[in-house]
């Protein structure tokens, strides 16, 4: 194990460039999914392919997340972490590239590209927990996870501008979110690269060694075996469950507001409420899990969800469907950071990455199959199908916490340190 000092200002200037590559990265997402349908359909001359884009960027999340992963627990956190935003850059450049040069399956490349980043790049959160004590580790996933917004207010804005700038260096009008994605992914590789030192992986290390937080490291172990462990699975089942949930509600919410004469101006600020349910309140859904625990917030979380899929069939009205698109936010939200921090304190240091990987990976094909299963829900069902379904789902991962707080299932000392 490399010897390193664990300072405060270490911890602080990794935990703040690691918000700043999070917010440019945000954007860079942002800039690339507002116009990637619309793009699809032009390019390919069909409305039909304009899911195809979208589905390539899941896949490539799905594909990259865990061999990028697995990397990282092998050369650390600092190049892994690199790779992903390079992936960023040239993702962004081959979709710049295609869409001047009217290349559909070009664009699908660049996107699948930019896929691959976002999938090492989710796991960022986890970078900013191991460099921490257990007891803050919440916090920072939620402190991370609230750089989301800055990307999510600041993306879509930035389409227009974006735009014109492509076209003053002669690019075609819609490849200038992409120019400017590549650039915010290339400020994001050079902090990452920079400053990312020394490796949090080596933190992580040394805090696991510490006798002061009294956390036993947990030997390095296959796949299998570190999947087999009951707090694994259920922190996996909440984090895939509530990516799930709030896919197929949020997907087909704007066509369900559609069907019944809802404007673009409505359909957008429920839209808005929703994004704020995800990502306005992280920073205190991190402390609430680091004070009340991580299973009990995933409780809460689920409760959330279910509340989220009674109210969003009750009423058309723009109020109420806001009001349950803001819950599905809040509930994904608790899911996502209580769910992220087990599964960080049910690993070891030299196995975080390939597991949380591996989680990413499931939490990208959850979302893909939310997002291509819904509409079929949708036209069998209606609003009442989709949302009894995930209702259904919701109930399970409550049903899956008593499940395996009953029967006692594995906790690590890590846990048991915090209080789960």
């Amino acid at each position: 194990m490399v010897e390193v000092t664990v300072t405060k200002s270490t911890q602080r200037r990794i935990t703040t460039t690691l918000f700043a590559c999070q917010s440019f990265f945000g954007a860079t997402t942002i800039l690339a999914f507002t116009l990637m349908a619309v793009i699809g359909s032009r390019l390919s001359g069909s409305d039909s392919a304009a899911g195809v884009p979208p589905t390539m960027m899941l896949l490539g999340r799905a594909l990259a997340a865990y061999p990028v992963g697995w990397m990282m627990d092998k050369v650390g956190r600092r190049l892994g972490l690199s790779l992903g935003y390079l992936l960023g850059v040239l993702g962004g450049m081959i979709s710049m590239v295609s869409v001047d040069q009217e290349s559909f399956w070009g664009f699908c490349l660049g996107v699948s590209f930019l896929g691959m980043a976002r999938g090492v790049t989710e796991q960022v959160r986890f970078v900013a927990a191991e460099v921490h004590p257990v007891d803050r580790r919440a916090k920072m996933i939620g402190l991370i996870v609230f750089a989301g917004t800055i990307g999510s207010v600041g993306g879509p804005l930035l389409v227009g501008p974006s735009g014109k700038l492509g076209m003053v260096y002669g690019l075609a009008e819609f490849a200038g979110p992409y120019l400017l994605g590549a650039i915010f992914s290339g400020l994001a590789l050079l902090l990452s690269f920079s400053f990312l030192r020394p490796d949090p992986l080596d933190i992580g290390r040394c805090l696991s060694a510490g006798k002061a937080e009294s956390i036993t490291e947990i030997p390095t172990r296959a796949l299998r075996d570190i999947f087999s462990g009951g707090m694994v699975r259920l922190a996996i089942l909440s984090l895939v469950i509530g990516q799930l949930v709030m896919t197929l509600l949020m997907v087909i919410t704007p066509l369900h507001m559609d069907h019944h004469h809802h404007g673009t101006h409505e359909i957008s600020l429920v839209i808005m409420s929703h994004t704020l349910g995800m990502y306005g309140l992280a920073s205190v859904t991190g402390w609430l899990v680091d004070r009340y625990g991580r299973i009990f917030m995933v409780v809460v979380g689920a409760l959330i969800l279910v509340v989220s899929a009674i109210l969003t069939p009750v009423s058309v009205g723009v109020p109420m469907i806001a009001v349950a698109l803001f819950l599905l936010g809040l509930g994904w939200n608790f899911c996502f950071i209580a769910g992220s921090s087990l599964l960080t304190n049910s690993l070891g240091s030299e196995e975080r990455g390939r597991a949380q990987g591996a989680s990413e990976m499931l939490v990208a094909l959850g979302a893909g199959a939310g997002s291509l299963g819904t509409g079929i829900m949708f036209t069998a069902g209606g609003i009442m199908g989709v949302s009894g379904f995930g209702l259904l789902l919701s109930l399970v991962l409550i049903g899956a916490v008593i499940y395996y707080r009953s029967s006692g299932s594995n906790v690590t000392p890590a846990i048991a340190e915090a209080g789960d």
